[in-house]
């Protein structure tokens, strides 16, 4: 399947990169930057990302997931502050001016 249409990247390379790159490297974290790159492309408008990153999660030889790709914990999750703390937060009057 066609996960990057720009790029024309599909699931079955992405799956490759990630094994050539586990295999290189067994330590290495594998980013979606890294992935294109060892595919010899670059990223264009950004719309295949959530699929880009949903082939990822799936792939079995991930194993050390960056940050992004892992899942949303449940105090983030629905959250609109992202997890921060409230010291790191827009006042909401500053916010609406």
């Amino acid at each position: 399947m066609i996960v990057c249409h720009c790029t024309q990247i599909s699931d079955h390379e992405i799956r490759d990169a990630i094994d050539w790159m586990r295999s290189a490297d067994p330590q290495t974290i594998i980013t979606p930057g890294k992935i294109y790159h060892a595919l010899g492309k670059r990223a264009d408008c950004g719309g295949c990302m959530p699929l880009f990153l949903d082939t990822m999660r799936n792939c079995d030889s991930l194993t050390v997931a960056p940050p992004i790709l892992r899942a949303k914990s449940k105090i983030t999750e629905g959250s609109g502050d992202e997890g921060r703390q409230q010291s790191h937060r827009v006042s909401q009057r500053r916010a609406a001016v």
